[in-house]
């Protein structure tokens, strides 16, 4: 059970700021989780879970993305977890890398780190998949609220290397999701020509090899699991789109695979910032939310 640090009331439900001592990660970590109010004689609240990006933490999709209030509406409880373990004595990036803010704390990419380095902290795939949820529901419970949420009807959306963790868990874990959508993912982090992938798969897992255990693209192409929907949201003007993203290639996968009912919708003008996440959020809720009924 997680230790409630903050509540705030919002569009009618509560936010709730969230630490508890992880098994996964081995270090304390937050998280952040708006609960809808709900009649006591109504259906059960399914479950929505938010990966965000690169340098974020449990806080930006909550306080920039405009999504409480579809989330309200829709009656969807929304978990938001940090993007890393952090803290002293995580190892962080090296310190003679140039660039610094895309790997290490605040860049934990989803994954289960398997090099020394970082294998006793970054455990961030089984922190999410496995962990995580446990947590949640012993924390509804404790706030009296468990009853009327039912962690059993789940789906996942994300940001940018979140959208990567989205679409990459959702497609390692058939079934578990019902649906899965991503602003602007990393979809392709293992093809040799995305430095983020080079970077953080080179260093969690010690190869790219390696790293296509958790790519998103190489996932769709090999699916074979329960038929599930897929929304992307890509912004034109995104200046990581040419260099990072890859974007036309999950399209490509993901649409000559039958199981996968995959939707890439191309954003004309828009950015990598919330600026265009809070515009297409409150789509995203109800995308997931039809498909959670």
């Amino acid at each position: 059970m997680a230790t409630i640090t903050k509540q705030v009331k919002s569009h009618g439900g509560d936010v709730y700021f969230l630490s508890h001592e992880s098994t996964s990660t081995n270090t304390t970590m937050v998280f952040t989780l708006f609960v809808p109010s709900s009649p006591l004689d109504g259906p059960n609240m399914p479950v929505l879970y938010y990966l965000s990006g690169l340098t974020c933490t449990n806080m930006n999709f909550i306080e920039k993305a405009n999504a409480i209030a579809a989330a309200a509406q829709h009656g969807v409880v929304l978990i938001c977890p940090d993007t890393s373990p952090r803290g002293e004595g995580v190892p962080d990036a090296p310190e003679d890398m140039p660039c610094k803010w895309d790997f290490g704390q605040g860049a934990g990419f989803y994954v289960d780190a398997t090099e020394p380095t970082y294998a006793a902290n970054y455990q961030m795939y089984s922190y999410i998949t496995k962990e995580l949820p446990l947590v949640v529901a012993s924390t509804l419970d404790a706030v009296q609220v468990g009853n009327r949420v039912d962690m059993g009807r789940a789906s996942i959306f994300g940001h940018s290397m979140g959208g990567h963790g989205a679409l990459m868990i959702a497609l390692k874990n058939p079934g578990m999701y019902k649906s899965a959508s991503a602003f602007a993912p990393i979809c392709n982090p293992s093809s040799g020509s995305c430095p983020w992938g080079d970077k953080c798969f080179g260093l969690y897992l010690g190869s790219l090899e390696a790293g296509k255990a958790y790519d998103a693209t190489v996932l769709a192409q090999a699916y074979n699991g329960a038929p599930i929907d897929v929304l992307v949201d890509q912004g034109t003007a995104d200046n990581f789109l040419p260099t990072q993203l890859e974007t036309d290639k999950f399209n490509q996968a993901a649409n000559t695979n039958a199981k996968i009912n995959a939707t890439v919708r191309m954003q004309e003008g828009y950015d990598h910032s919330y600026y265009f996440i809070s515009t297409f959020a409150a789509e995203h809720v109800a995308f997931h939310s039809e498909r959670l009924q």
